[in-house]
């Protein structure tokens, strides 16, 4: 079933540490498989039956408007007719998402916080769905949701292990007892970017300062005030933040093992989450906030 709440996205990253990628597009318009990495995370929330989207744009927001504009032809065959007015006729019409799509300016250089803010009269519901344009995951939304709702707080965030780019020394005094070249997986929670919050944390917890960083003082106090709860996820979930965690990505779906591909996943519903890929799920709900916030434009 579809859902009115609307799902703001922050789609302003210039994207500096994945230049390879991303050199002549903002962050979000990079590309896994041929779609950029924002139609992906859309998909998510669409799975879950979250329609409605509200785009902040920063850096280059016109390619992401111009992919949406001209999103139909982009994926179907078409003829057009130059000598009747430039009618264009769309053959096996490829294009079936429902989605509504309000795109707001936000801001160059404008930090996390003030760009949340600034598309405030875009969100018309008591309780709004937020996210990152660079990040995917099989996060279970549906759960996310009826935890916020559970809870009765203001915020909800995602909260996952990351695997630590380094490997790990097991130690004894000055003496080493194992040691691990692969990655590992950190203990702590840090933030996956899923977020809920209820309508007042625009007005009571962020202003209009082009600096104010989301992840910074709002959250801070939010966790201060006991108002921030915590939806533990111990699956699959990806930043893209380098270029390696772009080739990663790309690699997964090329070999057709994307995680965060629920919406075609056999036997997957709208209340369930994707295929366990990266780890094992936990028997219970941890406890405790999470320990650290990523910083994202």
């Amino acid at each position: 079933m579809d859902s009115d709440i609307p799902v703001v996205l922050l789609c302003g990253g210039y994207g500096t540490r994945i230049r390879e990628a991303s050199e002549r597009l903002p962050k979000a318009m990079v590309d896994i498989g041929g779609r950029p990495i924002l139609w992906h995370i859309m998909k998510i929330y669409s799975h879950y039956g979250f329609r409605r989207f509200v785009l902040c744009l920063g850096y280059k927001g016109w390619a992401i408007k111009q992919f949406f504009l001209d999103y139909r032809a982009q994926l179907s065959d078409f003829t057009i007719s130059l000598s009747d007015e430039h009618r264009i006729r769309f053959h096996d019409d490829r294009a079936d998402e429902n989605w509504e799509i309000t795109f707001a300016e936000t801001g160059l250089d404008t930090a996390t916080g003030a760009r949340l803010r600034r598309v405030r009269r875009y969100v018309d519901t008591d309780d709004f769905m937020m996210g990152y344009g660079d990040g995917v995951g099989n996060i279970d939304l549906a759960a996310l949701e009826k935890e916020h709702r559970a809870a009765g707080r203001i915020g909800t965030v995602t909260g996952i292990h990351p695997t630590s780019k380094f490997g790990e020394m097991d130690v004894e005094d000055d003496q080493v007892l194992e040691f691990n070249e692969k990655p590992t997986r950190v203990t702590g929670f840090v933030s996956g970017g899923f977020f809920m919050f209820r309508r007042e944390f625009l007005d009571d917890y962020l202003d209009d300062d082009p600096k104010l960083w989301l992840e910074s003082a709002p959250l801070q106090r939010l966790a201060r005030d006991r108002q921030l709860t915590l939806h533990p996820h111990h699956d699959f979930w990806c930043a893209m933040d380098t270029f390696k965690d772009y080739q990663h990505l790309n690699e997964l779906w090329a070999a057709g093992d994307a995680p965060w591909k629920v919406w075609e996943q056999p036997g997957n519903r709208s209340v369930s989450p994707g295929t366990a890929r990266s780890a094992p799920r936990a028997a219970g709900r941890p406890a405790g906030p999470p320990a650290a916030v990523r910083r994202h434009r």
